[in-house]
């Protein structure tokens, strides 16, 4: 799902000029960068690496930043946690960004990834708060195409535009599988970019840049370029970042691929799974595109 590739480089940090962002949305309001080009702030950046966890810690930054806008969700789906009551499954659950939170607010969490290091990390991070929250977190290794689940949960949350990583091939068995799952009245709540079709077939490539957030001295500029192929209903982001320390500057690629919701044909699946959806809040990113939250319960 990723390829990061790294030179040194001698040269003082830019926006690459091959890769010079579009403009924005008139309603954004634009940071400086250097070289003159226009960023968009923090809180209306666009998701991208969810479904690759970071190759190592240069990689965090990024990965962090491009999750970080998304923080609110934390708050949003723990709510519905209280009501719902647990156990909770998490799924493409990462290092831990909503399945440790929730292990503190005393929630017992089934956290699943494929990513090894991610759950490690998850467990570091557990184990560091303490034994408390340690013990309330259960982590499990697998492939959400092909997951096969052993246990039952209140709420099951898909965070993150992680239904974007799944193939279409896979998403229906993936969804009977946690409907299988779940108590009698049980929840799924999941989260995606709803793309205006008329408005990819338009403009079907889109270019931003941005800082990235650090704190070990290390400057770090991107310039993210997002593809859209309607054919194949696919997405690709490829992040071009540079990186400038005290003794060098390098520059990396990294690539991350996704898929293209259809509403109406994720509305059909979740039904077929027993799923019926209960609310739907939209939050409006620009003219094209809105970020979507389906809470959805079981029949039974």
């Amino acid at each position: 799902m990723h390829t990061p590739s790294g030179t040194s480089l001698p040269v003082m940090p830019v926006v690459p000029a091959a890769f010079a962002p579009v403009p924005p949305p008139a309603q954004a309001s634009l940071l400086p960068v250097p070289g003159g080009t226009a960023v968009l702030p923090a809180a209306e950046y666009l998701p991208g690496l969810e479904s690759a966890a970071p190759v190592d810690e240069e990689e965090g930054w990024l990965h962090d930043a491009l999750l970080g806008p998304h923080s609110a969700d934390i708050v949003r789906y723990l709510s519905l946690a209280r009501r719902c009551g647990g156990p909770v499954l998490d799924l493409g659950c990462g290092a831990g960004r909503l399945a440790v939170p929730f292990a503190r607010q005393g929630f017992r969490v089934e956290a699943v990834d494929r990513d090894a290091a991610s759950l490690e990390r998850l467990r570091a991070w557990g184990r560091r708060i303490g034994p408390q929250v340690a013990r309330l977190l259960v982590t499990t290794r697998a492939d959400l195409a092909g997951l096969r689940l052993r246990g039952t949960y209140r709420l099951a949350l898909l965070a993150g535009t992680m239904i974007a990583a799944v193939p279409p091939a896979a998403r229906p068995g993936l969804l009977r599988e946690i409907a299988g799952h779940l108590e009698p009245g049980g929840v799924l709540a999941l989260d995606y970019t709803a793309h205006g079709l008329r408005g990819l077939s338009e403009e079907p490539r889109r270019t931003w840049a941005f800082q990235v957030p650090r704190f070990d001295g290390v400057e770090e500029w991107t310039v993210a370029r997002q593809d859209f192929d309607l054919d194949g209903m696919s997405e690709r982001i490829t992040y071009h970042s540079v990186r400038t320390g005290k003794l060098r500057t390098e520059r990396v690629v990294r690539t991350t691929d996704k898929w293209i919701i259809d509403p109406e044909g994720l509305a059909a699946e979740l039904d077929a799974a027993g799923l019926r959806v209960e609310r739907r809040r939209g939050h409006r990113v620009d003219e094209r595109t809105e970020s979507v939250l389906l809470v959805c319960r079981t029949d039974c």
